[in-house]
Protein backbone atom coordinates (compact mmCIF):
# COMPACT_ATOMS: atom_id res chain seq x y z
CA UNK A 1 0.00 0.00 0.00
CA UNK A 2 1.28 3.91 -0.62
CA UNK A 3 2.43 5.47 2.22
CA UNK A 4 1.27 9.11 3.32
CA UNK A 5 4.60 11.16 1.27
CA UNK A 6 6.91 13.20 3.21
CA UNK A 7 7.63 15.65 0.33
CA UNK A 8 6.56 19.14 2.03
CA UNK A 9 3.86 20.98 -0.23
CA UNK A 10 4.72 23.45 -2.93
CA UNK A 11 1.47 25.68 -1.56
CA UNK A 12 2.15 27.05 1.71
CA UNK A 13 -1.58 26.47 2.36
CA UNK A 14 -0.64 22.90 2.28
CA UNK A 15 1.96 23.22 5.11
CA UNK A 16 -0.01 21.32 7.55
CA UNK A 17 -1.85 18.95 5.38
CA UNK A 18 0.33 16.36 6.64
CA UNK A 19 -0.67 16.98 10.18
CA UNK A 20 -4.29 16.69 9.43
CA UNK A 21 -4.25 13.74 7.77
CA UNK A 22 -4.31 11.44 10.89
CA UNK A 23 -8.03 13.12 11.71
CA UNK A 24 -8.87 12.84 7.98
CA UNK A 25 -8.64 9.50 7.77
CA UNK A 26 -10.90 8.99 11.12
CA UNK A 27 -13.11 10.80 9.61
CA UNK A 28 -13.24 9.19 6.56
CA UNK A 29 -13.20 5.46 8.34
CA UNK A 30 -16.01 7.05 10.41
CA UNK A 31 -18.15 8.25 7.31
CA UNK A 32 -17.32 5.13 5.79
CA UNK A 33 -18.75 3.09 8.32
CA UNK A 34 -22.29 5.29 8.78
CA UNK A 35 -23.45 5.28 5.55
CA UNK A 36 -26.73 7.49 5.10
CA UNK A 37 -28.91 6.48 1.77
CA UNK A 38 -30.01 9.53 -0.22
CA UNK A 39 -32.15 12.64 1.37
CA UNK A 40 -31.21 10.82 4.76
CA UNK A 41 -27.56 12.14 5.14
CA UNK A 42 -28.10 13.51 8.39
CA UNK A 43 -25.19 12.23 10.43
CA UNK A 44 -22.85 13.16 7.67
CA UNK A 45 -24.25 16.45 7.18
CA UNK A 46 -23.73 17.21 11.08
CA UNK A 47 -20.16 16.28 10.85
CA UNK A 48 -19.46 18.45 7.79
CA UNK A 49 -21.27 21.22 9.52
CA UNK A 50 -19.45 20.88 12.73
CA UNK A 51 -16.32 21.01 10.94
CA UNK A 52 -16.86 23.93 8.87
CA UNK A 53 -18.49 25.83 12.13
CA UNK A 54 -14.83 24.95 13.71
CA UNK A 55 -13.12 26.52 10.87
CA UNK A 56 -14.69 29.31 10.81
CA UNK A 57 -17.22 29.29 8.41
CA UNK A 58 -20.72 30.35 8.38
CA UNK A 59 -22.93 27.56 8.22
CA UNK A 60 -26.26 26.92 6.95
CA UNK A 61 -28.01 23.35 6.78
CA UNK A 62 -31.05 22.02 5.85
CA UNK A 63 -30.58 23.40 2.55
CA UNK A 64 -32.10 20.79 -0.56
CA UNK A 65 -33.14 19.10 2.79
CA UNK A 66 -29.98 17.53 4.35
CA UNK A 67 -27.40 19.64 2.68
CA UNK A 68 -24.84 21.55 4.12
CA UNK A 69 -23.63 25.49 2.72
CA UNK A 70 -20.80 26.78 4.49
CA UNK A 71 -19.32 30.39 3.38
CA UNK A 72 -16.11 32.07 4.49
CA UNK A 73 -15.31 35.56 3.51
CA UNK A 74 -11.67 36.83 3.21
CA UNK A 75 -11.79 40.51 1.95
CA UNK A 76 -12.51 41.53 -1.48
CA UNK A 77 -11.78 39.03 -4.65
CA UNK A 78 -13.84 36.34 -6.32
CA UNK A 79 -16.40 33.63 -4.93
CA UNK A 80 -14.87 30.00 -5.71
CA UNK A 81 -17.41 26.94 -5.43
CA UNK A 82 -15.97 23.43 -3.60
CA UNK A 83 -18.46 20.55 -3.80
CA UNK A 84 -18.81 16.92 -2.35
CA UNK A 85 -21.44 14.41 -2.20
CA UNK A 86 -22.64 12.94 0.77
CA UNK A 87 -25.34 9.97 -0.19
CA UNK A 88 -24.23 6.21 -0.29
CA UNK A 89 -26.22 3.04 -1.61
CA UNK A 90 -28.14 0.35 -1.51
CA UNK A 91 -25.28 -2.18 -1.23
CA UNK A 92 -24.05 -4.89 0.91
CA UNK A 93 -20.57 -3.98 1.23
CA UNK A 94 -18.08 -6.99 0.76
CA UNK A 95 -14.77 -5.28 1.11
CA UNK A 96 -13.71 -7.36 4.32
CA UNK A 97 -12.41 -3.55 6.02
CA UNK A 98 -11.96 -3.43 9.81
CA UNK A 99 -14.14 -0.29 9.25
CA UNK A 100 -17.06 -1.67 6.50
CA UNK A 101 -20.33 -0.60 6.86
CA UNK A 102 -22.67 -3.62 8.43
CA UNK A 103 -25.60 -0.47 8.39
CA UNK A 104 -29.19 -1.86 6.88
CA UNK A 105 -31.61 0.75 6.90
CA UNK A 106 -35.32 1.01 5.51
CA UNK A 107 -35.43 2.51 1.79
CA UNK A 108 -38.27 4.92 0.60
CA UNK A 109 -40.30 1.59 -0.59
CA UNK A 110 -40.59 0.31 3.16
CA UNK A 111 -37.87 -2.69 2.09
CA UNK A 112 -34.86 -3.17 4.70
CA UNK A 113 -31.76 -2.60 2.77
CA UNK A 114 -27.89 -2.96 3.23
CA UNK A 115 -25.89 0.64 3.11
CA UNK A 116 -22.61 1.11 1.77
CA UNK A 117 -20.34 3.66 0.40
CA UNK A 118 -19.55 1.89 -2.58
CA UNK A 119 -19.16 5.08 -5.02
CA UNK A 120 -16.60 6.80 -3.02
CA UNK A 121 -18.46 10.16 -1.50
CA UNK A 122 -17.22 9.33 1.94
CA UNK A 123 -13.63 10.05 0.62
CA UNK A 124 -15.35 13.32 -1.23
CA UNK A 125 -16.20 14.21 2.51
CA UNK A 126 -13.06 14.49 3.97
CA UNK A 127 -11.61 15.77 1.09
CA UNK A 128 -13.55 18.80 1.38
CA UNK A 129 -12.98 19.40 5.23
CA UNK A 130 -9.59 18.84 4.87
CA UNK A 131 -9.15 21.36 2.33
CA UNK A 132 -11.55 23.72 4.12
CA UNK A 133 -9.32 23.47 6.76
CA UNK A 134 -6.05 24.43 5.41
CA UNK A 135 -7.73 27.04 3.44
CA UNK A 136 -9.33 28.88 6.56
CA UNK A 137 -6.00 28.34 8.51
CA UNK A 138 -3.91 29.81 5.37
CA UNK A 139 -6.42 33.24 4.91
CA UNK A 140 -3.23 34.92 4.92
CA UNK A 141 -2.45 33.41 1.39
CA UNK A 142 -5.64 34.51 -0.63
CA UNK A 143 -8.23 36.63 -0.87
CA UNK A 144 -11.83 36.17 -1.73
CA UNK A 145 -14.52 34.17 -0.77
CA UNK A 146 -14.67 30.51 -0.92
CA UNK A 147 -18.19 28.41 -0.95
CA UNK A 148 -18.25 24.80 0.48
CA UNK A 149 -20.96 23.01 -0.61
CA UNK A 150 -22.00 19.16 0.62
CA UNK A 151 -24.89 17.86 -1.20
CA UNK A 152 -26.95 15.29 -0.42
CA UNK A 153 -28.91 12.65 -3.06
CA UNK A 154 -26.44 12.49 -5.97
CA UNK A 155 -26.67 9.08 -5.99
CA UNK A 156 -30.81 9.86 -7.47
CA UNK A 157 -30.05 12.59 -9.69
CA UNK A 158 -32.07 14.92 -6.48
CA UNK A 159 -29.71 16.46 -4.52
CA UNK A 160 -28.15 19.24 -6.74
CA UNK A 161 -31.69 20.51 -8.06
CA UNK A 162 -33.20 20.47 -4.35
CA UNK A 163 -30.33 22.93 -3.15
CA UNK A 164 -31.24 24.93 -5.97
CA UNK A 165 -34.89 24.61 -5.49
CA UNK A 166 -34.36 25.35 -1.88
CA UNK A 167 -33.10 28.73 -2.93
CA UNK A 168 -29.24 28.06 -3.62
CA UNK A 169 -29.00 30.96 -6.02
CA UNK A 170 -30.48 33.09 -4.22
CA UNK A 171 -28.88 32.67 -0.81
CA UNK A 172 -25.10 32.47 -1.89
CA UNK A 173 -22.87 34.67 -3.92
CA UNK A 174 -22.40 33.51 -7.65
CA UNK A 175 -19.31 32.08 -7.53
CA UNK A 176 -17.03 32.54 -10.77
CA UNK A 177 -16.31 29.13 -11.03
CA UNK A 178 -17.96 26.02 -9.55
CA UNK A 179 -14.91 22.96 -8.56
CA UNK A 180 -15.76 19.45 -7.90
CA UNK A 181 -14.00 15.84 -8.26
CA UNK A 182 -14.46 12.22 -8.12
CA UNK A 183 -12.58 9.35 -6.99
CA UNK A 184 -12.15 6.36 -9.86
CA UNK A 185 -10.20 3.45 -10.52
CA UNK A 186 -7.19 4.43 -11.45
CA UNK A 187 -3.59 4.82 -9.56
CA UNK A 188 -3.96 6.68 -6.41
CA UNK A 189 -2.55 9.91 -6.57
CA UNK A 190 -3.14 10.70 -10.10
CA UNK A 191 -5.77 13.31 -11.03
CA UNK A 192 -7.51 12.81 -14.61
CA UNK A 193 -9.13 15.90 -16.65
CA UNK A 194 -10.59 17.03 -19.88
CA UNK A 195 -11.86 19.94 -21.43
CA UNK A 196 -15.52 19.75 -22.12
CA UNK A 197 -17.55 16.74 -21.57
CA UNK A 198 -16.11 14.81 -18.79
CA UNK A 199 -19.19 12.72 -17.24
CA UNK A 200 -22.40 11.19 -19.77
CA UNK A 201 -25.68 12.20 -19.71
CA UNK A 202 -28.14 9.60 -17.84
CA UNK A 203 -31.70 8.24 -18.38
CA UNK A 204 -33.36 6.05 -16.07
CA UNK A 205 -36.71 4.91 -16.97
CA UNK A 206 -39.20 1.97 -16.27
CA UNK A 207 -41.39 0.20 -18.51
CA UNK A 208 -44.55 -1.20 -17.94
CA UNK A 209 -45.89 -3.70 -20.64
CA UNK A 210 -49.78 -5.35 -20.67
CA UNK A 211 -50.74 -8.46 -21.98
CA UNK A 212 -53.43 -11.12 -20.51
CA UNK A 213 -52.87 -13.47 -17.69
CA UNK A 214 -53.96 -17.41 -17.86
CA UNK A 215 -53.09 -20.41 -16.48
CA UNK A 216 -49.52 -21.86 -17.64
CA UNK A 217 -51.43 -24.93 -18.92
CA UNK A 218 -53.48 -22.62 -21.45
CA UNK A 219 -51.19 -19.78 -22.88
CA UNK A 220 -53.68 -19.81 -25.79
CA UNK A 221 -55.79 -17.73 -23.78
CA UNK A 222 -53.00 -15.34 -22.84
CA UNK A 223 -51.38 -12.66 -24.34
CA UNK A 224 -48.04 -13.32 -22.70
CA UNK A 225 -45.78 -10.36 -21.04
CA UNK A 226 -42.96 -12.61 -20.11
CA UNK A 227 -42.64 -13.18 -24.25
CA UNK A 228 -43.65 -9.70 -24.65
CA UNK A 229 -40.39 -8.38 -22.00
CA UNK A 230 -37.79 -10.86 -23.19
CA UNK A 231 -38.44 -10.37 -27.49
CA UNK A 232 -38.23 -6.49 -26.08
CA UNK A 233 -34.87 -6.92 -24.41
CA UNK A 234 -33.14 -8.27 -27.46
CA UNK A 235 -34.73 -6.30 -29.47
CA UNK A 236 -33.31 -3.20 -26.95
CA UNK A 237 -29.48 -4.82 -27.54
CA UNK A 238 -29.54 -3.47 -31.37
CA UNK A 239 -29.66 0.52 -30.81
CA UNK A 240 -26.17 0.87 -30.25
CA UNK A 241 -24.90 -1.94 -32.47
CA UNK A 242 -27.13 -1.08 -35.60
CA UNK A 243 -28.21 2.49 -34.76
CA UNK A 244 -25.72 4.39 -33.39
CA UNK A 245 -22.30 4.86 -35.44
CA UNK A 246 -19.50 3.72 -34.16
CA UNK A 247 -17.67 7.22 -33.71
CA UNK A 248 -20.68 7.91 -31.28
CA UNK A 249 -21.19 6.42 -28.03
CA UNK A 250 -24.08 5.41 -26.23
CA UNK A 251 -25.19 2.64 -23.49
CA UNK A 252 -28.32 0.65 -23.23
CA UNK A 253 -28.73 -1.49 -20.19
CA UNK A 254 -31.69 -3.13 -18.64
CA UNK A 255 -31.28 -3.83 -15.29
CA UNK A 256 -34.33 -5.19 -13.97
CA UNK A 257 -36.81 -7.68 -15.55
CA UNK A 258 -39.79 -8.57 -13.47
CA UNK A 259 -42.96 -10.44 -14.42
CA UNK A 260 -44.88 -13.08 -12.69
CA UNK A 261 -45.54 -14.50 -9.26
CA UNK A 262 -45.45 -17.98 -9.79
CA UNK A 263 -44.39 -20.94 -12.45
CA UNK A 264 -47.57 -22.16 -13.58
CA UNK A 265 -49.77 -18.12 -14.03
CA UNK A 266 -49.37 -15.94 -16.68
CA UNK A 267 -48.97 -12.53 -15.38
CA UNK A 268 -51.07 -9.88 -16.59
CA UNK A 269 -47.89 -7.39 -17.10
CA UNK A 270 -43.80 -7.16 -17.03
CA UNK A 271 -41.62 -4.71 -15.90
CA UNK A 272 -38.45 -3.66 -17.47
CA UNK A 273 -35.93 -1.03 -16.03
CA UNK A 274 -33.63 0.72 -17.75
CA UNK A 275 -30.59 2.90 -18.03
CA UNK A 276 -28.94 5.01 -20.76
CA UNK A 277 -25.90 6.96 -21.59
CA UNK A 278 -25.13 9.11 -24.07
CA UNK A 279 -22.55 11.90 -24.55
CA UNK A 280 -23.94 13.77 -27.38
CA UNK A 281 -27.70 15.59 -27.37
CA UNK A 282 -28.45 14.30 -30.74
CA UNK A 283 -27.19 11.34 -29.84
CA UNK A 284 -29.93 10.69 -26.68
CA UNK A 285 -32.83 11.78 -28.22
CA UNK A 286 -32.36 9.15 -30.98
CA UNK A 287 -31.68 6.19 -28.68
CA UNK A 288 -34.30 7.31 -26.25
CA UNK A 289 -36.83 7.70 -29.47
CA UNK A 290 -35.73 4.06 -30.72
CA UNK A 291 -36.54 2.46 -27.23
CA UNK A 292 -40.15 3.85 -27.24
CA UNK A 293 -40.24 2.87 -30.99
CA UNK A 294 -39.07 -0.55 -30.09
CA UNK A 295 -40.94 -0.93 -27.13
CA UNK A 296 -44.16 0.05 -28.43
CA UNK A 297 -43.74 -1.94 -32.29
CA UNK A 298 -42.96 -5.38 -30.23
CA UNK A 299 -46.79 -4.83 -28.11
CA UNK A 300 -48.40 -4.12 -31.24
CA UNK A 301 -46.87 -6.61 -32.74
CA UNK A 302 -47.73 -9.42 -29.42
CA UNK A 303 -51.06 -7.62 -29.80
CA UNK A 304 -50.93 -6.35 -26.42
CA UNK A 305 -54.69 -5.22 -24.79
CA UNK A 306 -53.15 -1.46 -24.08
CA UNK A 307 -50.02 0.63 -24.80
CA UNK A 308 -47.37 0.96 -22.43
CA UNK A 309 -46.67 2.93 -19.92
CA UNK A 310 -42.95 5.01 -19.62
CA UNK A 311 -41.87 6.21 -16.24
CA UNK A 312 -38.82 8.32 -16.08
CA UNK A 313 -37.04 7.23 -13.17
CA UNK A 314 -34.47 9.94 -13.20
CA UNK A 315 -32.18 12.24 -15.67
CA UNK A 316 -28.34 13.28 -15.08
CA UNK A 317 -27.36 16.38 -17.83
CA UNK A 318 -24.03 16.00 -19.36
CA UNK A 319 -20.95 17.26 -17.29
CA UNK A 320 -18.95 19.86 -19.50
CA UNK A 321 -15.80 21.54 -18.36
CA UNK A 322 -15.03 24.82 -19.15
CA UNK A 323 -12.10 24.97 -21.48
CA UNK A 324 -10.61 28.28 -20.05
CA UNK A 325 -11.57 27.65 -16.75
CA UNK A 326 -9.98 23.77 -17.08
CA UNK A 327 -6.59 24.72 -18.74
CA UNK A 328 -6.33 27.38 -15.57
CA UNK A 329 -6.73 24.36 -12.90
CA UNK A 330 -4.59 21.94 -14.93
CA UNK A 331 -1.90 24.17 -15.05
CA UNK A 332 -2.33 24.84 -11.28
CA UNK A 333 -2.27 21.14 -10.75
CA UNK A 334 1.06 20.57 -12.88
CA UNK A 335 2.28 22.93 -10.94
CA UNK A 336 1.65 21.05 -7.63
CA UNK A 337 2.03 17.65 -9.31
CA UNK A 338 4.10 16.32 -11.39
CA UNK A 339 3.24 16.13 -15.01
CA UNK A 340 3.18 12.02 -14.89
CA UNK A 341 0.15 12.61 -12.07
CA UNK A 342 -1.82 14.73 -14.06
CA UNK A 343 -3.05 12.73 -17.27
CA UNK A 344 -5.72 13.82 -19.78
CA UNK A 345 -9.02 11.31 -19.55
CA UNK A 346 -11.13 10.22 -21.49
CA UNK A 347 -15.15 10.94 -21.12
CA UNK A 348 -16.64 8.55 -18.33
CA UNK A 349 -19.69 6.66 -19.23
CA UNK A 350 -20.65 7.10 -15.79
CA UNK A 351 -22.80 10.41 -14.99
CA UNK A 352 -23.37 13.34 -11.94
CA UNK A 353 -25.77 16.20 -11.31
CA UNK A 354 -22.71 18.13 -10.65
CA UNK A 355 -22.76 20.03 -13.82
CA UNK A 356 -26.15 21.39 -13.25
CA UNK A 357 -24.36 24.03 -10.63
CA UNK A 358 -22.76 25.26 -13.24
CA UNK A 359 -25.08 25.12 -16.14
CA UNK A 360 -27.95 26.65 -14.17
CA UNK A 361 -25.77 29.44 -12.42
CA UNK A 362 -24.36 30.19 -16.10
CA UNK A 363 -20.85 30.07 -14.81
CA UNK A 364 -17.34 28.17 -15.46
CA UNK A 365 -17.45 24.25 -13.73
CA UNK A 366 -14.54 22.04 -13.80
CA UNK A 367 -14.70 18.08 -12.49
CA UNK A 368 -12.04 16.03 -12.21
CA UNK A 369 -10.95 12.53 -11.27
CA UNK A 370 -9.01 11.33 -7.93
CA UNK A 371 -7.42 7.96 -8.95
CA UNK A 372 -8.27 5.59 -5.83
CA UNK A 373 -6.42 2.33 -6.35
CA UNK A 374 -3.36 1.19 -4.90
CA UNK A 375 -0.85 2.01 -7.61
CA UNK A 376 0.99 -1.66 -7.08
CA UNK A 377 -2.34 -3.17 -7.70
CA UNK A 378 -3.34 -1.25 -10.74
CA UNK A 379 0.00 -1.29 -12.25
CA UNK A 380 -0.35 -5.25 -12.28
CA UNK A 381 -3.61 -5.74 -12.74
CA UNK A 382 -2.81 -3.34 -16.38
CA UNK A 383 0.23 -5.72 -17.08
CA UNK A 384 -2.34 -8.65 -16.83
CA UNK A 385 -5.07 -7.08 -19.17
CA UNK A 386 -7.05 -7.48 -15.63
CA UNK A 387 -8.35 -3.99 -15.25
CA UNK A 388 -11.53 -5.14 -15.22
CA UNK A 389 -11.00 -7.41 -12.11
CA UNK A 390 -10.48 -4.43 -10.26
CA UNK A 391 -13.79 -3.44 -8.06
CA UNK A 392 -15.65 -0.46 -9.70
CA UNK A 393 -17.71 2.24 -7.71
CA UNK A 394 -21.09 0.80 -7.31
CA UNK A 395 -19.59 -2.81 -6.83
CA UNK A 396 -19.68 -4.20 -3.33
CA UNK A 397 -15.85 -4.68 -3.51
CA UNK A 398 -15.21 -0.92 -3.99
CA UNK A 399 -12.83 1.03 -1.38
CA UNK A 400 -10.31 3.55 -2.37
CA UNK A 401 -6.71 2.89 -1.05
CA UNK A 402 -6.90 5.88 1.97
CA UNK A 403 -3.37 6.91 1.28
CA UNK A 404 -2.45 8.37 -1.01
CA UNK A 405 -6.11 9.18 -2.11
CA UNK A 406 -7.11 11.10 0.81
CA UNK A 407 -3.95 13.78 0.56
CA UNK A 408 -4.32 14.19 -3.25
CA UNK A 409 -8.31 15.01 -2.96
CA UNK A 410 -7.22 17.62 -0.67
CA UNK A 411 -4.47 19.00 -2.19
CA UNK A 412 -6.65 18.97 -5.67
CA UNK A 413 -9.22 20.97 -4.22
CA UNK A 414 -6.97 23.30 -2.31
CA UNK A 415 -4.35 23.79 -5.33
CA UNK A 416 -7.82 24.59 -7.33
CA UNK A 417 -9.54 27.00 -5.33
CA UNK A 418 -6.12 29.14 -5.46
CA UNK A 419 -6.00 29.23 -8.44
CA UNK A 420 -8.40 31.63 -8.65
CA UNK A 421 -8.32 33.15 -4.67
CA UNK A 422 -4.52 33.40 -4.63
CA UNK A 423 -3.61 36.91 -3.62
Amino acid sequence: MAQIAAKPPRSSALAHLNDLLPDLEALYKDVHAHPELSMHETRTASLAAKRLRAAGFEVTTGVGNTGVVGLLRNGDGPTVMLRADMDALPINEATGLPYASTVTTTDSEGKTVPVAHACGHDMHVACLVGATTLLAQARDTWQGTLLALFQPAEETAQGAQAMIDDGLFKRFPKPAVVLGQHVMVGPAGDLGWRTGTITSAADSMQIQLFGRGAHGSMPQASIDPVVMAAATVLRLQTIVSREVAPSEAAVVTIGALQAGTKENVIPDDAIIKLNIRTFDAGVRKRVLAAIKRIVNAEAEASGAPKSPEFTSLDHYTLVTNDAKATKRVVGAFRQQFSDMRVVETEPASASEDFGLYGAEWHTPSVFWFVGCTDPDRYAKAKAADKLNEIPTNHNPGFAPVIHPTLETGVEALVVAALAWLAS
